[in-house]
């Protein structure tokens, strides 16, 4: 695949994910536990698809494929696609969204503390400059009353970082598997939890559609382009590229007039963003740096 195509699956891929915060707007009387459960379901769909077709396997080979880093990075994410909902649900996208963004910054933390990755220097001032930026974001969702879903990004965030850094100690380039039994056990507990707390399993045709297509189109689609492309590009280039991602949404449901973007959400996110901004153009002028995250 040459780079440009792999530019162009990125974006086509990060675009995608983008619409995730629509749909959600979009559902009228299904709660979160419904929603992880039916967004999961057709996620692990259209992952297994995807994963089948790219690796020319069956999917009896491809459950007999997982390993034990599969089954960590799918437990890192299972708790991020959980929170992520209950994000969304509770706060803005926009401030959803940016402070996910924070992500990558997490994992250069957590990399540093785990397997001993030293940072370049220049990581450490992007990660003080992008904490300021989610403070001010979490300091105005407690005083309008959206600390749990500011805290739920947080979370979503922070395990999306556990899952980089598992990936990246395991050696890992697709992860398409763990993203897959990161689904599986997303939906697990969407059904336990829709049963035992939430509404029960009966939910609306047009939800149902709603969240049906989050899971395949949005979510599946999403990141099954970004990945299958991610290894054509510098891994600092992949990290502003999927930023179109956080740009977006917001966007689109701004234009459908669900919600506004605050000016603090405005002022939080530019800084998260010109702090990964300025972090890639770092990474990728020095050659000795490897990784998403400014190692070396």
């Amino acid at each position: 695949m040459s780079k440009e195509s792999a530019v162009l699956l990125v974006i086509l891929g990060a675009v995608f994910m983008s619409f995730v915060g629509i749909f959600i707007r979009l559902i009228d009387n299904s709660d979160g536990f419904q929603i992880l459960l039916y967004r999961s379901i057709s996620l692990c769909a259209m992952l297994a698809l995807l994963i089948c077709v790219r690796r020319r396997i069956s999917p009896y080979r491809l459950i007999r494929s997982f390993d034990a880093n599969d089954v960590a990075i799918g437990l890192a994410l299972s708790v991020a696609f959980t929170t992520y909902v209950f994000a969304i649900l509770n706060t803005s996208v926009a401030s959803a969204l940016f402070i996910l963004t924070a992500s990558p910054f997490l994992a250069a933390l957590l990399a540093y503390a785990w397997i001993g990755e030293v940072p370049h220097p220049f990581t450490w001032v992007a990660i003080a400059v992008a904490a300021f930026g989610v403070f001010l974001m979490l300091g105005e969702g407690l005083s309008n009353g959206r600390t749990f879903g500011n805290i739920m990004a947080l979370i979503s965030a922070s395990a999306f970082a556990v899952m980089l850094v598992v990936a990246r100690k395991g050696g890992k380039i697709d992860i398409l598997g763990g993203a897959f039994l990161g689904g599986f056990l997303a939906a697990a507990y969407g059904l336990v939890l829709s049963i035992f707390v939430g509404k029960g399993l009966i939910v609306e045709r047009d939800d149902l559609i709603f969240m049906l297509a989050m899971g395949s189109f949005s979510i599946g689609l999403g990141i099954g382009l970004v990945t299958w492309a991610t290894p054509y590009i510098p891994a600092a280039e992949v990290s502003v590229l999927v930023l179109i991602e956080s740009v977006l949404a917001p966007v689109w449901v701004w234009a459908f007039n669900f919600e506004q973007i605050t000016f603090v959400e405005f002022i939080g996110g530019s800084i998260v963003f010109s702090a990964i901004v300025a972090l890639s153009i770092v990474s990728t002028r020095r050659r000795s740096l490897r990784g998403p995250f400014g190692f070396r």
